[in-house]
């Protein structure tokens, strides 16, 4: 198991630390509900340094990206951020990912933890001309400042204009005393906020610096427990439980970033599944009955017939009810249609709502 950079510091926090995606890391510091509505109503931070990070330089450095990813990296500007994934060749997704627009030429790749060395391998076998890829996963922590209070609290220790900041933007300036520190209006709550790439050698200390600014507002730390609750509530999917090598990103619903305005890797045959029509679909559901799903809960018509299983579930605690998602026929797709959720042997009703299941 490695290490984030700050392990320590959470350590005496007072943090569980559990194995996650090959890292020890904090889920809890108080209790997920308590997190939870820190980040919905006021202000959070996670230390995401697991997260993967690779810079993608020089000659031919989009064309790579244009082959690899499903999105349109072409539109990006300098300091725009885009949401997007790696397709394999079989139809499944090798992992979800940011792309980020530093210059012409010059691109900065987020990635999940557990695929790091994957998504290096997977991207560098596709490098045929040779493009300057650097792994900067190592050198890097990841602090998401998430929660309505967020700018407020971050604008202390910067004079970049915060709240002028678009969704899916960056910037690269001083921040705490440190130069040359990225900046994104970016987060995996749906509660706004921003995430903050930091050296390891100024990580403690641009820590402290923000949870100085923040001690007016109540900032707290925030586990990966709050974390999963948040996203499942927003319909945010996760890799390993929503999609993985084996499930298609236009069942997941990531058509949206599934651009055949050009070529990339599969994208002929995904093309022609969205042509014949999709046979399943990824939804969000409410339970109507009391109970909680969970993972690899099935779920069942009427009848009690399998249709398809939960890949993420939870209590959630803006809605005080179960939710979760899971692949069903489409068929059972539309909102509103009643499914059931087999919940130790008993069939407990459900009901497909549209995605973000927390507006």
């Amino acid at each position: 198991m490695k290490t984030i950079p700050l392990h320590q510091v959470h350590v005496n926090l007072g943090a569980k630390i559990v194995p996650f995606a090959g890292f020890e890391m904090p889920v809890r510091y108080s209790s997920d509900l308590e997190e939870h509505h820190a980040v919905r109503n006021n202000v959070g931070v996670f230390d995401v340094s697991h997260m993967g990070e690779f810079r993608v330089k020089g000659p031919g450095s989009l064309d790579l990206i244009q082959k690899v990813s499903a999105n349109d990296a072409s539109v990006l500007y300098d300091g725009k951020v885009q949401y997007s994934y790696l397709p394999n060749a079989t139809g499944g997704v090798v992992d979800d990912l940011l792309v980020y627009r530093i210059k012409e030429d010059d691109y900065f790749l987020v990635v999940n933890a557990s695929n790091i060395d994957k998504d290096w391998n997977w991207i560098q076998s596709h490098n045929t001309e040779g493009v300057d890829m650097t792994n900067v996963s190592n050198d890097t922590c990841l602090f998401a400042v998430q929660g309505p209070k967020a700018a407020e609290v971050l604008q202390k220790l910067t004079t970049v204009d915060l709240a002028a900041m678009e969704y899916y933007t960056f910037t690269i300036d001083e921040f705490a005393g440190v130069k040359d520190i990225i900046i994104s209006a970016t987060g995996y709550t749906g509660s706004g906020g921003f995430e903050i790439y930091v050296p390891n050698a100024q990580a403690e200390h641009i820590w402290k610096a923000i949870f100085e600014a923040g001690a007016e507002f109540g900032i707290q730390p925030i586990g990966l427990g709050a974390r999963d609750t948040l996203r499942l509530e927003k319909g945010f999917c996760l890799y390993g439980n929503d999609i993985d090598d084996n499930t298609s990103p236009l069942e997941a619903g990531l058509g949206w970033v599934t651009k055949f305005t050009k070529d990339f890797i599969n994208s002929q045959n995904l093309k022609m599944q969205k042509e014949a029509g999709l046979t399943r679909k990824l939804v969000g559901f409410e339970m109507v009955d009391r109970g909680i799903p969970r993972g690899h809960y099935e779920l069942c018509d009427e009848a009690g017939n399998k249709i398809g299983e939960v890949t993420s579930g939870t209590q959630s605690p803006t809605l005080q009810k179960g939710i979760g998602m899971g692949y069903v026929p489409s068929a059972y797709a539309k909102a509103g249609t009643e499914i059931f959720v087999k919940v130790r042997d008993k069939l407990l009703r459900a009901q497909v709502a549209k995605l973000p299941l927390v507006k």
